[in-house]
């Protein structure tokens, strides 16, 4: 009686297509990963800009006029950065009758070059620079 032995395993090939697959849908998911974290990075400016505003408001029902303070606003520092640091956010200007501010991306690459800043005033308009759609952009 013989007895034969058999080798289980997975063979080089096996391997190999098995990176490749890997590979493909690394390939894909990657750049989406990328744009979903800028407009991550997006929505932290946009809603500092609108508690700013918000806030803005208050004041002006208490005092009768804006003011330039991040920290008469209910922020930590004036300029102050958002919660992960992306951007810094000030009132760039405050008279009696308007505010504005801004919101400045602090770190380099692709989100620089798409909406490097964010700003609203207190008519409630809104701009950004160097795109002009980067309060309404989804992707």
């Amino acid at each position: 009686m013989q007895i034969r032995k058999t080798v289980t395993g997975v063979t080089l090939i096996e391997l190999l297509i098995a990176l490749v697959i890997v590979s493909i849908l690394a390939a894909f998911a990657y750049p989406n990963y990328e744009e979903f974290m800028a407009r991550a990075k997006r929505n932290e400016a946009r809603a500092a800009l609108l508690r700013i505003a918000t806030n803005q408001e208050r004041f002006y029902l208490n005092n009768n006029t804006f003011t330039a303070d991040l920290t008469q606003l209910g922020f930590s520092s004036s300029p102050s950065t958002t919660e992960n640091g992306y951007y810094v956010v000030a009132v760039s200007s405050a008279t009696p009758s308007n505010f504005s501010a801004t919101a400045t991306y602090q770190h380099g690459g692709s989100e620089a070059d798409k909406c490097l800043t964010f700003t609203i005033d207190g008519r409630g308009q809104k701009t950004s620079d160097p795109d002009t759609d980067c309060w309404t952009r989804t992707r």
